[in-house]
């Protein structure tokens, strides 16, 4: 078997891939290896996420797995066949059985696709197999199976499709009946994918009800004159059934096809009896009994909207409210003595006379009474006059009249909210009997269940595409996105499958008949997986070890590369406090306390102006009682003014916690050990010798410092107090940086600082809401940034000069994607959903263009994959240039001088 043994050799001494070219976008282990059985993704080599999608769902397919990887033609078959399709066909299948075999039994987090999806583009891009969309690589790539599954077939029993696996699981029969120029017909035909209409359908019942019933005309057989539409009567159903819902038409006026993004629901399981032809005849009279009811509650409908929209002309309400008006205004104003209801009748109830004059003439028959006709009604309405520009109001109504009047208008509408009701109650178990006309238990007997939805997200040029696949043994939906397989949830399939709300929605729905029992089974079952890849053949099981072996040598070339690399970090005292605690073999709450000690250090340096001031202000007592009483009424004095100073009300320009450590401590009610400590370490600081009298008060400061002991303070707790000050200060920093950097139109440069600073606020958020800065000030500025950055890029690439759509394609790839990226990977506000959705939608608004050549279309196609799904790569954002500032008074100024900029001169508001 010369093709099979070529085959084996191949995949014994195919070439080692590079790390980089596996690893580019992942910088941890964790980031590319397996955990347990968990499903592999697949890696998107440009453009390929449909492949990834259409793939995984027919690899969750046990069955369909179990086919592929038990694949194997007889030797005399592969000999007597050589013409170029067939080659290809056998090609792609065993580069399909390796892919299944790695997905099966890899280590690695996720595959590789590329030779298999070479063949599928070698294909394309011949002049006979030009690619048309998604749907006619699926189609091709299920005909290239099906042909070679065919050359097994024919081996045994020649040009017998009916033996052939994939026809036996993807394909049915449907029949056709109908009239066409007075003459009945009838035909039956295959179908694989079935194709549905989405337009004017609200869910997909209603989508399969609309393709079995086409048009309407005469049926022929039938004597009487009944019509029926051409039918589609389904003959067979495969065990796997997909829809194929057309989400794409050609918008002539524009000359270039359009997406459409309506609303279409789908069941988790849904019953095919309703099609079958077996259930013709009962149907049939489900469907015109259906009709019928639909023709009564179009009749209930308007007999309800004639109440709702009672009156003629442009004036209309329901006819509750007006009657319920008239019975408010006689029964609150005063009758004026004028012997006639005429008035009354005329002007309150002009748009409404007839019914009134109905009521009215039936209630002065019942009781013997005779009110005046209405005789002159026709000439008050043809006269106006200065009256009729009043408010309307009888002129003249007893109470006699009155006591008449009132209860016939309350009857009326008594009696018209009863009828109203009767209505709606009629309607709405109409509604009721049509809904459940086909849940007769008799049509619920071929089952089908929802395995795997197929989404597109973006226009009808470009997207990208993942799959929702059901997951039997785990009862979980998982989302399969390129490289990331996760779990998720059918609410989370609902929001970005059903369409409606943003521009992603099910193109392809896949369901496997529920009396097929091996349809439903997984990898994820116990022992199922192991089994599977026992069974494999030997040459697969190999080349699956092998590719084991290269990722652990793999990982091995990588972290001694990473041992080689030599960080270079900005020296500080904390960090050579703890290398040299490491050095000497300290434990680990010595390290602690060491590292407390440093942090704490760092902060009595920026403060050390503040405590000099403190412990000049005490000359007086040093001089009179000793370096001791000096220490303590320095102590107290500075602890008085940091008190005041935390207890201020903030504003918006003005934040005390820059000031001073403890400001933030006791903002935050820090437990009262850590505070003291603080201070005496502010005094306690070797920075302040100045002069003799800093020099003593350091001393006595440092002696009682060492009196503590490690009952008095937690130094666990005291290093994260002050760790997170220290957070904090660089989240000032990196936020007003960000800010002016803003303010100067240096947009990627200052994304950078107010992303990491938004990333860094959260952790401090968690904590407390005085732990870290305004959370809604950093989220604006930094989704106006973002904004403004893709105007830049998207500016850029449409100048179509290289250098300029190169740094474009650059903004976009280093700043504006990975920026995107961490804005989902955060629970997301609907401001900034809106914000990404503006950008994707400013970058698919290119595709097309006229004024764009074929090259920038192609970059264009490149890049908006990554747009449209930003999830499904390892990104990182570069860290922004580390700054420092001199002294807590000139963060206090600069944070004054953007704040007072933001709030009264920036067009930007902040919420």
């Amino acid at each position: 078997d010369r093709l099979q043994e070529a085959h084996t050799v191949e995949i014994k001494y195919r070439s080692k891939r590079k790390r980089y070219e596996v690893w580019e976008e992942n910088l941890k282990q964790s980031d590319w290896r397996r955990m347990d059985n968990w499903p592999v993704g697949m890696k998107n080599i440009g453009n390929t996420c449909w492949f990834s999608a259409v793939i995984q769902s027919l690899f969750q397919l046990p069955e369909f797995r179990r086919l592929v990887l038990g694949y194997s033609l007889p030797q005399n078959v592969l000999e007597s066949h050589r013409s170029h399709a067939e080659k290809r066909n056998i090609a792609f299948m065993q580069e399909l059985q390796c892919l299944f075999a790695l997905m099966l039994g890899t280590c690695r987090k996720f595959v590789d696709p590329s030779a298999a999806l070479e063949l599928l583009r070698d294909a394309f891009r011949s002049a006979e197999e030009q690619q048309q969309d998604v749907s006619e690589f699926t189609h091709k790539l299920l005909d290239w199976l099906e042909d070679t599954f065919q050359l097994a077939v024919n081996a045994r029993s020649p040009g017998d499709k009916s033996e052939n696996p994939m026809v036996q699981l993807f394909y049915g029969t449907y029949l056709t009946e109908g009239v066409h120029e007075g003459k009945a017909f009838s035909k039956i035909e295959p179908f694989g994918q079935y194709p549905l209409q989405v337009n004017g359908y609200h869910n997909l019942s209603e989508c399969l009800e609309g393709a079995m019933v086409e048009g309407e005309m005469e049926e022929a057989a039938t004597p009487q004159s009944v019509k029926y539409g051409q039918e589609h009567w389904f003959t067979k159903l495969p065990p796997v059934l997909t829809f194929e819902l057309s989400r794409f038409e050609f918008n002539q006026s524009l000359g270039q096809p359009e997406k459409i993004h309506t609303r279409l629901e789908f069941p988790q399981t849904i019953y095919m009896d309703r099609f079958l032809h077996c259930n013709k005849e009962l149907i049939r009279m489900k469907r015109e009994e259906i009709k019928r009811l639909k023709e009564k509650m179009v009749l209930l409908q308007q007999q309800l909207e004639r109440y709702l929209q009672y009156g003629s002309g442009p004036a209309h309400c329901p006819l509750p409210d007006m009657l319920q008006y008239v019975l408010d205004f006689i029964t609150t104003r005063p009758a004026p003595a004028v012997p006639s209801a005429q008035g009354l009748h005329a002007e309150l109830l002009q748009p409404h006379t007839h019914l009134v004059d109905v009521q009215l003439n039936g209630l002065v028959t019942r009781n013997g009474n005779n009110l005046p006709e209405r005789q002159d009604t026709k000439d008050i309405r043809a006269q106006p006059s200065a009256a009729a520009l009043q408010p309307p109001a009888p002129r003249a109504v007893s109470e006699d009249e009155l006591a008449l009047l009132r209860p016939c208008l309350q009857r009326w509408r008594d009696e018209t909210e009863q009828d109203m009701r009767d209505l709606k109650e009629s309607i709405a178990r109409i509604n009721l009997s049509i809904e459940q006309m086909y849940c007769d238990p008799l049509l619920q007997q071929v089952p089908y269940h929802l395995h795997a939805v197929l989404v597109h997200q973006g226009q009808a040029n470009a997207g990208h595409y993942w799959a929702f696949i059901y997951d039997q043994p785990r009862r979980s939906w998982l989302k399969y996105n390129d490289i990331s397989v996760t779990e998720s949830s059918w609410e989370e399939l609902e929001r970005d499958s059903f369409g409606g709300l943003k521009n992603a929605s099910a193109y392809c729905l896949m369901y496997i008949s529920g009396t097929v029992p091996r349809l439903a089974a997984g990898t994820g079952a116990d022992g199922q997986l192991q089994r599977e890849v026992e069974a494999m053949p030997p040459e697969l099981w190999h080349y699956v070890q092998e590719d084991n072996w290269r990722l652990e040598q793999e990982a091995e070339e990588w972290e001694e590369e990473q041992s080689c690399k030599i960080p270079q970090m900005e020296p500080s005292p904390a960090l050579e406090l703890q290398e040299l605690s490491s050095e000497s073999g300290s434990d680990q709450s010595s390290v602690c306390a060491q590292r407390a000690r440093c942090l704490s250090s760092e902060h009595a340096m920026i403060a050390k102006e503040q405590t000099a001031k403190a412990i000049a202000n005490c000359a007086s007592a040093y001089e009179k009682n000793g370096v001791e009483a000096a220490l303590c009424e320095a102590f107290h004095e500075e602890y008085s003014r940091l008190y005041l100073l935390a207890k201020e009300t903030p504003t918006p320009q003005n934040d005390a916690r820059l000031q001073h450590v403890l400001i933030y401590f006791l903002q935050n009610n820090a437990p009262q050990q850590v505070v003291e400590r603080t201070l005496l370490e502010q005094f306690a600081d070797k920075n302040l010798s100045y002069d003799e009298r800093s020099i003593s008060i350091m001393k006595v400061a440092r002696a009682k410092l060492r009196e503590i002991g490690p009952d008095d303070v937690d130094m666990e707790e005291y290093r994260r107090w002050h760790e997170d000050y220290s957070l904090f200060r660089k989240v000032s920093v990196y936020l007003l940086t960000g800010l002016e950097l803003y303010q100067n139109r240096k947009y990627q440069e200052s994304l950078t600082y107010l992303v990491y600073a938004y990333q860094s606020n959260t952790k401090l958020l968690l904590k407390g809401a005085r732990r870290g800065v305004s959370e809604p000030l950093i989220a604006l500025y930094r989704r106006e940034c973002l904004l403004k950055l893709n105007e830049v890029a998207a500016s850029l690439f449409v100048s179509r000069e290289e250098a300029c759509v190169a740094q474009g394609i650059s903004i976009v790839n280093e700043s504006v994607i990975p920026c995107m990226h961490l804005m989902n990977d955060c629970e997301i506000c609907r401001e900034d959903l809106d914000a990404i959705q503006v950008m994707r939608n400013l970058w698919c608004s290119y595709l097309g263009r006229e004024d764009m050549d074929e090259k920038l279309q192609l970059k264009l196609g490149e890049l908006l994959p990554r747009l449209l799904e930003c999830s499904t790569e390892v990104i990182v954002l570069k860290e922004p240039p580390k700054i420092r500032p001199n002294s807590p008074y000139d963060l206090c100024s600069r944070f004054a001088a953007v704040m007072e900029s933001i709030h009264g001169a920036s067009t930007v508001a902040v919420k």
